[in-house]
């Protein structure tokens, strides 16, 4: 717990939030009036998560504490799998897989996201070992822990639910009496009832995750790198050899296993139907993969530590003697059983030290993955360049609207420019960034201006997709027809004065292409992320629209996004649905 709560806190403040965590916190903020409004229209799935960041949250808004509850949740998991690890297996099997859970990488990355995802793998985490205390138990009081704590984790995130086919599994292999699935099938049956209202909320909610496609094989390898200590490499390939051997130990293979496979498993088949996986939704699957993997290692350190043989004959410890060949030697027991101790402690100590030594191998993706570069986005930077470029009363469109984040979450940057397309706060409207005005409406709002900041995502300009949302055609449709960005007025300006002596020409040119150079460096919040000055396009001037990307080469396809959105979904844009924003 002390070292994944170190791994936590290190690179806790990176600088700023990207979307999902915008929404978080912008939604946490409100009152829980607004927030049960919210409810109703989006993001249902994560209704207890925002009313549990809006108590978090009331005592200082910032984006470390907006983290803090997700390092305390990955903490506590890290000791609930090293308490499993020792109720299945021993202290050090235990120990290891405590650590093994804490150096994961995946692990240490949604420990600083202020989102549900670390909760649930603690709710998930404590609900299996109540579940052996239930099975090792007696009576039928010691299966009300464990429903409270299923239903709690579930309701936190509905997509926790395969778990309690993960436990029915574990229940199967390890034939428990009748008495004990009895117990169990109440407990469970009561948490699906519970949770029938919430997924018939979120199934009206269900175009929240329209950018999910169904996951290939491609998608079972990443997770499996994801799981291990080590993406690539011998840390990998040694995990899986090790997860292999953990197979052999029966009891922790029949709650680690099912645990690893069940949930993906569930939830990459329904996908082949409807989309609903994303490798953060079964971040509690974790534990599984961490529980065997300390499993192998364990029977690798059991079997170092059997009699020895030599040339076939076996060395034989009975009480105070020992055997050899039909020999009898005889000495002090209490020495034996001591230097047994500080074997076993020798060798705990080793695969301490050896996790150690794999962590510090892992060192630069960790350092890596605490930038706030490794985010989608960083909405902070949007900010600050918008502070810095914007004037007072400047118009701002934000393409799509899901851009508005950046002003929700930042919006110093953004109290002096004026949004021209926002009708109705987020807040006042129950949505998650505001109402626009009507198409018309923004076509007239934006015949009044000459010039128009836009914020937006690269693909999202481009002129061969068209968004189904009439409000995101007609702001492309305007900026086409009736703008052009900045450098390219500059550069016709400078067309125009060709004729003026050789020598200002030359000197002109120099000027107006270090403008160029610095507004292009400085546009370019992000790779996919992009600020803009608009200006109203000279009288008379029939040119096709220079809303495209104008770095991208007209035969270049057109960029999808890494994480897999559909174009024009904005990679920052919260993983919204059913479960919504990741």
């Amino acid at each position: 717990m002390a070292v994944m709560l170190a791994t936590g806190l290190w690179g806790l403040d990176r600088g700023g939030m990207w979307g999902d965590e915008s929404v978080t916190f912008q939604v946490a903020q409100r009152t829980v009036p607004q927030i049960w409004r919210l409810l109703h229209d989006v993001d249902a799935v994560h209704g207890l998560y925002y009313l549990i960041m809006h108590a978090v949250l009331t005592v200082h808004p910032g984006e470390v504490v907006l983290r803090l509850p997700s390092v305390c949740a990955a903490t506590a998991t890290a000791g609930l799998v090293a308490a499993l690890g020792v109720r299945l297996a021993g202290p050090r099997v235990g120990l290891w897989a405590g650590l093994l859970y804490a150096i994961t990488p995946m692990t240490g990355h949604y420990a600083q996201e202020g989102r549900s995802y670390a909760l649930v793998a603690a709710g998930v985490a404590g609900a299996t070992l109540l579940l052996l205390r239930a099975v090792d138990g007696a009576g039928g009081r010691a299966w009300w822990p464990y429903g409270t704590v299923v239903a709690l984790t579930c309701v936190l995130h509905e997509l926790a639910v395969p778990v309690l086919g993960a436990h029915a599994l574990t229940l199967a292999l390890l034939r428990v009496p009748r008495r004990v699935w009895s117990g169990w099938g109440r407990a469970a049956v009561a948490v699906v009832l519970l949770l029938l209202p919430l997924v018939w909320v979120s199934q009206g909610q269900s175009g929240q995750v329209a950018w999910l496609v169904p996951p290939g094989w491609d998608r079972v390898e990443r997770l499996a790198r994801h799981f291990s200590p080590g993406p690539a490499g011998p840390v990998f390939w040694g995990s899986l050899l090790l997860m292999a051997l953990g197979l052999r130990e029966r009891r922790t293979a029949a709650v680690a296993l099912p645990l690893l496979l069940v949930p993906p498993g569930i939830l990459m088949t329904v996908s082949q139907v409807r989309p609903l996986y994303h490798d953060r939704y079964v971040l509690y699957a974790l534990a599984g993969a961490s529980l065997l993997v300390a499993a192998g290692a364990g029977r690798v350190a059991g079997a170092l530590g059997r009699p020895m043989r030599f040339e076939g004959r076996r060395v034989r410890f009975e009480g105070r003697r020992m055997w050899f060949e039909g020999w009898q030697v005889r000495f002090g027991g209490q020495r034996t059983r001591a230097a047994r101790r500080r074997a076993q402690a020798f060798v705990g100590v080793t695969g301490a030290l050896a996790l150690t030594v794999t962590f510090l191998h892992q060192l630069p993706v960790y350092r890596q993955d605490r930038s706030a570069a490794h985010r989608p986005d960083n909405l902070a930077v949007v900010s600050a360049l918008a502070v810095s470029r914007m004037r007072p009363g400047d118009p701002v469109l934000f393409v799509p609207s899901v851009g508005r984040l950046a002003a929700l979450a930042y919006p110093k940057g953004f109290r002096r420019a004026r949004d021209i397309a926002l009708r109705e706060s987020a807040p006042r409207s129950g949505t998650l960034w505001g109402r626009e005005a009507t198409p018309g409406e923004l076509r007239r709002r934006l015949a009044s201006v000459d010039r128009v900041w836009v914020v937006a995502e690269r693909s999202a300009l481009d002129p061969r997709r068209s968004p189904p949302d009439p409000v995101e055609r007609a702001k492309l449709a305007v900026l086409a027809e009736g703008f052009t960005v900045r450098e390219e007025h500059v550069r016709e300006e400078h067309v125009r004065e060709e004729h003026v002596r050789e020598e200002h020409v030359r000197e002109e040119h120099v000027r107006e292409e270090h403008v160029r150079e610095e507004h292009v460096r400085e546009e370019h919040v992000r790779d996919d992320v992009l600020l803009r000055l608009y200006v109203r396009r000279p009288p008379g001037d029939s040119s096709p629209g220079d809303t495209p990307a104008e770095d991208t080469p007209p035969d270049e396809p057109p960029r999808e996004p890494a994480d897999g959105r559909s174009p024009g979904v904005p990679a920052g844009a919260p993983a919204r649905g059913a479960p919504a924003p990741g």
